[in-house]
């Protein structure tokens, strides 16, 4: 994803002049968000703004996300709200229309990456293997997703990529949590985390959006180290 976040039309200036950067560049940790009623759209997104979780990724999981992205894109300009788990071209053609201002997929293929190049949102696609990365590589594509994080084998399997493919940046994600999280943001080649332990079920079904705030403003304040930024 190389091209610059686009500007939501409702979002403030200050906002226009924040998403002029990569996604990988606004907060150290991006929540993965997963929910089953639009109506808690806006005050989740409005909770993990406040504690300094900007970048939002709405997963495609439930029946709900189109509306959710809808939802925050039109009443949180703060917020930069984008569409994961995206695999398929009509899911590329539906996120945008929804609003969505980046684009995350678990994987990849010509024909998603074709999509989503030609919608004109920017994008993450997944990887997992260093042929992944050599191939977006070659397809001028140089910030991915590396998912599932933990399982595809962590710090130390980003760390042996950051030698010979300096050029690749990564958000990783996948079973990755606070503890964890600092360690990977040592890495050169890791712009930030993708995770959900900032937005636990149970503070989602009881609507505890000071909760949510309160662990997004700690996960915002991580980095290498485990110290604020």
């Amino acid at each position: 994803m190389t091209s610059p976040l686009p500007s939501s039309s409702a979002a403030s200036e200050s906002v226009s002049v924040s998403v002029s950067v990569s996604v990988l560049d606004l907060a150290p940790v991006m929540p993965v968000v997963v929910l089953h009623d639009a109506a808690d759209a806006v005050p989740l997104a409005r909770a993990l703004v406040a504690g300094g979780l900007p970048a939002i990724e709405v997963t495609l999981r439930t029946p709900a996300a189109l509306d959710t992205i809808r939802a925050i894109a039109d009443a949180v300009p703060d917020a930069v709200v984008g569409a994961g788990t995206v695999i398929t071209p009509e899911h590329v053609t539906a996120c945008a229309a929804a609003g969505a201002r980046f684009l995350v997929s678990p994987g990849w293929t010509d024909v998603l990456l074709s999509a989503m190049r030609a919608s004109g949102v920017p994008f993450l696609p997944g990887v997992s293997t260093t042929s992944e990365v050599v191939a977006l590589l070659e397809r001028g594509v140089r910030e991915m997703k590396f998912f599932p994080a933990q399982a595809a084998g962590g710090t130390a399997y980003l760390k042996s990529l950051a030698g010979p493919l300096p050029q690749a940046r990564f958000c990783p994600t996948g079973g990755i949590g606070p503890a964890s999280a600092p360690e990977y943001l040592t890495l050169p080649n890791v712009g930030c985390v993708g995770g959900s332990w900032m937005v636990p079920a149970d503070a989602l079904a009881a609507r505890d959006w000071d909760r949510v705030e309160r662990l997004a403003r700690e996960a915002a304040a991580l980095s290498a180290g485990g110290t604020c930024r």
